[in-house]
């Protein structure tokens, strides 16, 4: 498998395995069509319009509240759907993720309970059935599996944990469980994902397909910060780089990768649920 975008992250440099592409680009692509079904009414939280008419807004209440909800609300025409922003996969890919829901091993933070509607944009934003959704991140110390010391912290490294990937189902749908992620130097808090077709499943990871998406997903500020100040990530002394600051997210909502979130309970440490519909191009 091929990655497709080229690195831009400001920060060390890139491990040898790392894949180097030539194709970066942000995509804003409106298109037409037929009524969109999407499963579990998570329309509301990818689609988005660039007409004045279909604005979106962003609610919050202080992040001290750990009820928080934070929803992006896209009243995009019948049909009209966002092709979501393809950036950088960054420095800490790997091959081979393992097929599986729950990609947490032994990492302790708060729960994020992820489920994506993938919809195909060549295909009248149809929901997208079989393609393996791959999740990767840092843990609350700001370290990648396969890669740790990277920034500056000494644990065990299995190169697996915080890695994994699903199967949509016949509705475009696929959920993982994973941790909040912590921060390292020169990014905002965030996740990669790639979205892959035609892959091979077998002993438990997958081979072959072709990646139709690259892309990264991002945090609530506040809820973020409320995250960062518990324990473990509060062991980690390393700077922060806030949201509105990241050289990769730019501020285009659930278009560029930013999560609905919805707490689980009443304290940060009960977790969230975080939602998305992500557009992709399958040609």
């Amino acid at each position: 498998m091929t990655g497709k975008r080229e690195h831009n992250e400001q920060h060390d440099q890139e491990p040898a395995r790392h894949r180097r592409d030539k194709g970066l680009q942000r995509r804003r692509v409106l298109i037409g069509g037929g009524t969109v079904a999407v499963a579990g009414g998570l329309a509301a939280a990818g689609f988005a319009s660039a007409d004045t008419t279909n604005s979106s807004s962003t609610t919050a209440t202080s992040a001290s509240e750990a009820t928080s909800t934070v929803s992006t609300d896209a009243s995009a025409s019948s049909g009209v759907c966002t092709l979501t922003a393809e950036v950088t996969e960054g420095p800490y890919s790997l091959d081979g993720a393992l097929i599986r829901e729950d990609i947490r091993e032994t990492k302790e933070g708060v729960e994020v309970q992820y489920t994506f509607t993938v919809v195909d944009q060549d295909n009248d934003c149809a929901p997208l059935a079989d393609a393996l959704v791959e999740l990767w991140h840092c843990d609350a110390l700001g370290e990648y599996s396969g890669y740790v010391g990277k920034n500056g912290h000494t644990e065990d490294d299995d190169g697996t944990f915080l890695r994994g990937g699903v199967l949509t189902d016949s509705s475009g749908e696929a959920s993982l469980i994973s941790i909040w992620p912590g921060h390292y130097v020169s990014r905002a808090v965030h996740v990669h994902m790639r979205v892959h077709t035609d892959v091979t499943i077998a002993d438990g990871t997958y081979t072959g397909g072709t990646v139709v998406h690259t892309g990264q997903l991002f945090f609530d500020a506040d809820l973020n910060e409320a995250v960062q100040a518990t324990s473990p990530y509060s062991d980690n002394t390393t700077a922060e780089t806030a949201l509105a600051d990241d050289s990769i997210y730019d501020d285009g909502g659930a278009a560029s990768g930013l999560l609905t979130l919805t707490a689980l309970g009443s304290s940060v440490s009960d977790g969230y649920t975080a939602t998305l519909t992500v557009g992709v191009s399958t040609s």
